[in-house]
């Protein structure tokens, strides 16, 4: 006779319901033949074919991000930074402040964020303490990677501007020319000591795009500075209190600021749910940097990653262990919201469309 207690234990496996934020899932160029063009997708063509629909204005990712956690207005700069592990991001007023590289293009201002070109640490360390020395009225840089600075100002501005993946290989012309922005005119004077640096001497000599800027964005809104916390009533339907399985400074920082769990991001799907069970949120931003870059290369690679370690297992797994997703990607096309859940597996009627004439179809129907 076996005792009970000899027997294995059973844990009992809710149904997940599970978020997925997956920015720039569909390639912006709806003709490009060579990244589009024969793309094998049918994990994600089902999926899209049986979902309910609903395509909501453009959002850039840091600011589709913050409202899955119901924050308006977040303060971008203190909560990335807090999620890079700086213990000083709980005070005082803080600024991204990513190296970029302007250059001109037909006679356009083109910006190139430090993910576009290589820059070393010890490179981003040297100029942000010359900075830290010449501008030291204004504030003191952080150096948390070659790519991501963060400015303390010593007074706080309301300086508001894009986030850096909404202006990351576009057109800034318009932005530059805005002199009503506080720090404006104090930039000018950044810009210009930059371009005698001796790090950007050597840059230059090299061929190497050299460091001309900063852009400043994600600060403090409000009168008070004070950081925005978690409103359920603001929430798109999440659980007040859901893991996030993300390996982005940003998510990392939110969840952090308001006590949710967090995770790093799981390889695949099998990988998630042998963690939780609960109403997890995972972003997959691996996508993201290849549109940015205009790596359409980089993209086909990242994707055919994503079909088959999330995508195709989805398509197997509605139903069973998961019996709803909520798929939101802010592209191009706009934020595009994807819902599932487990009877729309039984629509047999439902044709898949190849992946490149859904992109077709939402830029013609693409409200201008």
């Amino acid at each position: 006779m076996v005792h009970s207690s000899a027997l294995p234990s059973r844990v009992r496996q809710h149904p997940v319901h599970l978020t997925l934020l997956v920015p720039e899932l569909i390639w912006p160029e709806p003709s490009d033949q060579f990244t589009l063009g024969k793309l094998a997708a049918p994990g994600l063509e089902w999926l899209l074919a049986r979902a309910q629909f609903e395509r909501r204005l453009r959002l850039p990712f840091e600011t589709s991000l913050s409202k899955l956690f119901g924050l308006d207005n977040a303060p971008f700069g203190a909560l990335r930074l807090l999620g890079e592990g700086h213990a000083g991001a709980n005070e005082g007023h803080w600024l991204c402040a990513d190296p970029v590289h302007l250059r001109f293009h037909q006679e356009r201002i083109i910006l190139a964020d430090a993910g576009a070109f290589d820059l070393e640490y010890e490179e981003a360390q040297a100029l942000a303490a010359s900075l830290n020395s010449e501008f030291v009225d204004i504030g003191h840089f952080h150096v948390a990677s070659a790519r991501r600075w963060y400015l303390r100002l010593n007074i706080a501005v309301n300086h508001q501007s894009e986030p850096i993946s909404a202006v990351a290989g576009r057109r800034i012309d318009g932005e530059l020319s805005g002199n009503a922005q506080p720090l404006t005119r104090w930039l000018n004077e950044v810009q210009m000591f930059l371009h005698g640096h001796p790090v950007n001497q050597q840059r230059e000599a090299a061929g190497k795009p050299v460091v001309n800027s900063l852009w400043l964005w994600g600060g403090e809104t409000g009168e008070t500075g004070d950081r925005p916390r978690f409103n359920e009533s603001q929430n798109r339907g999440l659980s007040p209190v859901f893991p996030v399985f993300s390996d982005n400074p940003l998510a990392i920082g939110i969840a952090s600021a308001d006590g949710i769990p967090r995770h790093d991001r799981p390889a695949n799907l099998a990988a998630l749910l042998a963690q939780t069970s609960d109403n997890p949120l995972v972003i997959l931003d691996q996508l993201l940097p290849d549109v940015l870059y205009e790596n359409s290369e980089g993209w086909r690679k990242d994707f055919a990653a994503l079909e088959s370690d999330w995508f195709l297992p989805l398509k197997n797994t509605l139903g069973n262990r998961v019996d709803r997703i909520s798929l939101i990607a802010p592209t191009v096309y706009g934020e595009l919201h994807y819902t599932l859940t487990a009877s729309d597996r039984w629509k047999f009627w439902k044709r898949t469309s190849p992946l490149q004439s859904t992109a077709k179809n939402l830029a013609e129907n693409l409200t201008p």
